[in-house]
């Protein structure tokens, strides 16, 4: 009977030996996630534009969150990338629904104090004080009457003349500059004005508050104009503070309004170029 032989120095496999195991794969969820969350993060600050943020944030929260249970059950290796885009949708929702409140605690406040009031002269003043005291000396007393006079017409104003709106805060168009060219010989109107605050609380100025309307009456926003020079850019003016700038508005412009506010539906003044 044969015995077999066998080699000492041969090598044992075992036959039930388990397979390497597959390195894991990191997650397309958790980088989509991690990827929404820095846009919602650094447009979140943007009026209007994060009301958007806010639903790319809650997109990629979701992403992010359904990456991390994945992580924790072992089927992949992205816990890191699905933590933070988590945490970039919850501060970027945050920073939306904070921004958001305080845009409209700004916008109520512009528009309380948005309406030009008309003042008169101390000689109508006088007049006035001393018809009231001739007639209260001449008459019985009566209760006092009240008659409001009608608005001042600001929708006409010449270049020059000047609008306080009843929160202190006065707009003049100083000068106008027709016929600039700008790239590709195209031509603008310049405009130059001046913000002046007499009011005891601070006041914004934006050039995004003007429209120019040409003939027919189509209003535009401002343009812009590559080499406009000491243009007026939008920022916050303090009590006894003043402040003036260009702005530029197409070709055609007859007139340039001003809305107090980027958010006005009617126009606070306007002046005939």
């Amino acid at each position: 009977m044969d015995q077999q032989t066998t080699d000492p120095n041969a090598k044992k496999t075992p036959q039930n030996a388990a397979a390497p195991a597959a390195p894991k794969q990191s997650s397309g969820l958790a980088i989509a996630g991690l990827v929404l969350g820095i846009i919602a993060a650094v447009t979140s600050f943007l009026p209007i534009i994060n009301n958007l943020s806010f639903f790319i944030a809650l997109i990629g929260g979701i992403l992010a969150i359904i990456s991390l249970v994945g992580a924790i059950r072992g089927k992949h290796t992205a816990k890191g990338l699905s933590i933070a885009g988590v945490v970039l949708a919850v501060v970027s929702i945050i920073i939306v629904l904070a921004t958001q409140s305080a845009y409209s605690a700004a916008f109520n406040k512009a528009t309380e104090g948005s309406k030009p009031v008309a003042t008169s002269s101390s000689s109508e003043a006088s007049a006035s004080s001393s018809s009231a005291s001739a007639s209260s000396s001449s008459e019985a007393p009566k209760k006092e009457e009240k008659t409001e006079k009608p608005a001042k017409d600001y929708s006409n104003l010449a270049v020059g003349e000047t609008v306080t709106l009843d929160n202190g805060l006065s707009v003049t168009v100083n000068s106008v500059q027709p016929d600039i060219t700008s790239y590709g010989d195209k031509k603008i109107v310049g405009v130059n004005v001046t913000y002046k605050n007499d009011g005891k609380d601070s006041q914004s100025f934006n050039p995004y508050d003007w429209k120019g309307e040409d003939a027919n009456g189509a209003q535009r926003s401002t343009t812009f104009y590559m080499d406009a020079t000491d243009e007026l850019n939008s920022g916050k003016l303090s009590a006894g503070g003043s402040v003036t700038g260009n702005i530029y508005f197409e070709e055609g412009t007859v007139k340039v309004l001003y809305y107090s506010n980027m958010f006005n539906d009617d126009a606070a003044a306007g002046w005939k170029l």
